[in-house]
């Protein structure tokens, strides 16, 4: 059963006047250690006529789940999805954001797009800035992808072998079988942001069980169940190839250039979250992110990118 948490004190906060005629967002963040992290996240995303949902890990430690309960009751609209065990490789992840995408539309008719994202995920815009793009915009969705066979080869063998999800790993024991028939396997990230009309036809179309079906045994499906579902349904007209986030890697070397070259890549794209923010972050780094945190996104024909994307990857 899922659970919300109790009646909570209102959080004060100023709201933008315009943000009645901009598009509501209902987020879904996963968590599962580092609160301070979280909490700074959830201050940048929070708006009192929004939706937020946490799930916190039932493997979380005790005291961390107990810090992160008395922090978010202080927030009017902000519910706790019943926690679930998360095999990273396993099925697991994506039933929690189906669970999720089902309860967060339960909760309201008011909001029109869904973003997940992770306890140590960080806005690069405001919320104004964010909800702008997304109004605009309306009706996009968002995530990233490939087509799995012709440039991801290295990976069939997650979907056309057998895997079983067990209690705290996926098991050894597996077998070949045969891929869905008719189905062109996609494969890209994590992230998303969804329109309300997707979530509605991803938890309850019953096309998407056969890919439940199918995907709940497979390894990894969290980088390709949701590209493959919506690239072969009615859904893969309105899909951008862009999750729409930034991501720092380690580098061991030439770390200033690359640091130089990030933030040029930050400027020049119209990403509206980055990942894996930490103390070991390059400082110069962080001051681009603050103090660019209030600037407009650039302006970015993603029609036209697309189309430039696919004349590439067709030559």
């Amino acid at each position: 059963m899922q659970t919300s948490l109790p009646t909570p004190r209102t959080y004060s906060q100023t709201l933008d006047l315009h943000s009645a005629s901009q598009v509501r967002i209902a987020y879904f963040i996963m968590i599962h250690h580092k609160p301070d992290v979280f909490k700074e996240m959830f201050q940048k995303i929070y708006t009192r006529d929004q939706f937020y949902l946490i799930h916190i890990d039932r493997n979380a430690k005790a005291e961390f789940t107990e810090e992160i309960q008395l922090y978010l009751i202080h927030f009017p609209n902000v519910y706790i999805l019943e926690s679930m065990n998360i095999i990273a490789e396993g099925f697991s992840m994506i039933q929690a954001e189906l669970n999720a995408m089902e309860y967060l539309l339960n909760v309201s008719n008011d909001w029109e797009y869904f973003i997940n994202l992770s306890g140590e995920d960080s806005p690069l815009k405001s919320q104004n800035t964010i909800r702008k793009f997304l109004t605009v915009n309306n009706g996009r969705n968002y995530i990233f992808y490939y087509d799995q066979k012709f440039y991801r080869p290295d990976t069939l063998q997650r979907i056309q072998n057998h895997f079983t999800e067990l209690t705290h790993k996926i098991s050894s024991l597996i077998y070949r079988r045969e891929f869905m028939k008719g189905v062109i396997p996609h494969i890209g990230g994590k992230w998303f942001i969804f329109t309300r009309e997707t979530c509605v036809f991803l938890t309850n179309n019953k096309r998407v069980m056969d890919f439940e079906d199918y995907y709940l045994h497979t390894l990894l499906p969290s980088e390709s169940f949701f590209q493959t579902v919506l690239l072969n349904t009615d859904f893969n007209d309105i899909i951008v190839n862009d999750d729409k986030r930034a991501v720092i890697e380690k580098t061991f070397f030439n770390k200033e250039q690359y640091v130089d070259n990030f933030i040029e890549i930050l400027k020049s794209s119209n990403n509206l979250f980055i990942r894996k923010l930490n103390d070991k972050t390059d400082k110069n780094i962080l001051k681009y992110i603050n103090d660019s945190f209030l600037l407009p996104l650039p302006e970015i024909d993603e029609v036209e990118r697309e189309l430039r994307r696919d004349n590439r990857q067709s030559n």
